[in-house]
C-alpha cells in the first residue's frame, strides 16, 4: 500500500407536489445547514436567472438531484429541510452490490463505499459514529459476503463528522490505515467546520495526500483530485469498476453542498468550488469517466440506484461520461449563480 504524485499532466418558483417537496426538504439540508440567505432581489437578477437557467438545461430529465444545490438562491415554495437529527433516524436501507468491486454500506443520509482489491478492501468514508460503523457498514459487508477485516485503508473525503465519524471504531477493530487530505488534517487537528455530539472523534493524523497522489492496493488504483470548497480539503477520487467483462471510470465527488456561506472565507471557498468542477469536467471527458458517485445519496441516488439493479437491465450507475460532464456543470452553475448573490 502506498502513494505516489505523478509528473505534471431565468428558474423561478413553481408548483412542487407534495412527495417532490419533501424529496427536496430533504436533500436540502446539506445545503441549508450553514447557508447564507439570499436577498430575494439579488437572486431575481439576470445573471443568476441566466445559470439557473443553464442548470436546469445541463440536469435535464435525469440528473434533477443536483438542482437543489440552486435551492440556496432559488428555494422551493413550501419545502421545509429535514434537520439532520431527522436525516440521520431514517432507517438504513439494505447494503448494495454496484459493481462487482464496488458496493454501498451506508444510510440514506451519509455513504460509505467498498471498494474491494485483490489485496484488501478500501473503504471510502466512515459515517457518523462508531455505532453506525458497527451497525450499517460492518454489518452490511457482513451481509454481502465480505470481510471487514479485509479493511486495509480508509479514505475520509473530507473533515466533516459525517464521514469520519466511525473511524474509530473500524481503527480499534481492524487497524487500516486512515487516508485525508494534508489541509483537511489541519483543519480536524486545529478547528472543526462543524460538530455535534453524536458524531466520532476526530482521527489521528495518518496518511497524507494531496492533489495528484494515487493510493494502490493491490490491483486497485485511486486517483487522489483535490476538490476544493465544501472543505477547502476535500478530495475526489477516480477509479476503475468492473461489470462483468466490462471497466468503468468511476469519479466520487467529495463534497457537494455550498454549506460554508456563514464563514468569512465563502467567496474563496465558492471560487475553488467553481474552478474545480471546471478542471474536474474537462478530465471527465479526457479519462471517459462515466460513472458518477457521491458520498451522500440523496445526490446519485445511489439507493434508488441499487434497487433497480439485476434483471438483465443497464446497470443504472453507468450514467456515460457526457452525464458525468451534464452533472458537474449542474453543481459547476448552481454555484455561479450562488457567487452572483453572495458576492453583493
Amino acid at each position: 500500500m502506498l502513494f505516489r504524485k505523478p509528473p505534471s499532466l431565468p428558474l423561478r418558483a413553481e408548483a412542487v407536489d407534495p412527495s417532490r417537496r419533501d424529496f427536496l426538504a430533504m436533500a436540502c439540508a446539506c445545503c441549508a445547514m450553514a447557508a447564507l440567505p439570499a436577498d430575494p432581489a439579488k437572486a431575481q437578477s439576470a445573471a443568476v436567472q441566466r445559470h439557473l437557467a443553464a442548470a436546469r438545461a445541463a440536469a435535464g430529465d435525469d440528473l434533477l438531484s443536483y438542482l437543489r444545490l440552486s435551492e440556496i438562491v432559488a428555494p422551493t415554495p413550501g419545502a421545509r429541510p429535514m434537520s439532520p437529527d431527522e436525516l440521520m433516524r431514517l432507517p438504513a436501507p439494505p447494503p448494495g452490490k454496484a459493481f462487482d468491486n464496488l458496493f454501498f454500506v451506508g444510510s440514506r443520509w451519509v455513504s460509505a463505499w467498498a471498494l474491494v482489491t485483490s489485496d484488501g478492501i478500501i473503504l471510502i468514508d466512515a459515517m457518523d459514529n462508531d455505532d453506525e460503523a458497527e451497525h450499517i457498514i460492518d454489518a452490511g459487508m457482513r451481509r454481502l459476503g465480505l470481510d471487514p477485516a479485509a479493511i486495509k485503508m480508509v479514505i475520509v473525503t473530507h473533515g466533516h463528522g459525517d464521514h469520519y465519524g466511525g473511524v474509530g471504531y473500524l481503527k480499534r477493530r481492524y487497524a487500516p490505515r486512515i487516508v485525508a487530505s494534508s489541509l483537511d488534517w489541519t483543519m480536524m487537528e486545529t478547528q472543526l467546520e462543524f460538530d455535534r455530539p453524536d458524531w466520532g472523534r476526530p482521527p489521528q493524523r495518518d496518511m497524507a495526500v494531496e492533489d495528484g497522489s494515487v493510493l494502490r492496493l493491490g490491483d486497485t488504483s485511486v486517483a487522489v483530485i483535490l476538490t476544493p470548497g465544501h472543505t477547502m480539503g476535500t478530495i475526489s477520487l477516480a477509479f476503475d469498476v468492473r461489470d462483468g467483462a466490462r471497466t468503468h471510470r468511476a469519479l466520487l465527488w467529495g463534497g457537494t453542498a455550498f454549506n460554508f456561506g456563514r464563514r468569512p472565507d465563502r467567496l474563496v471557498r465558492l471560487q475553488a468550488y467553481i474552478d474545480g468542477t471546471a478542471r474536474v469536467r474537462d478530465r471527465a471527458g479526457r479519462e471517459g469517466m462515466d460513472v458518477f458517485i457521491s458520498n451522500h445519496p440523496i445526490y446519485d441516488e445511489a439507493v434508488d440506484k441499487l434497487g433497480r439493479m439485476g434483471d438483465g437491465r443497464p446497470n443504472p450507475f453507468v450514467i456515460g461520461t457526457a452525464a458525468t460532464q451534464r452533472a458537474l456543470t449542474v453543481m459547476h452553475e448552481c454555484a455561479l449563480a450562488t457567487m452572483e448573490v453572495w458576492k453583493g
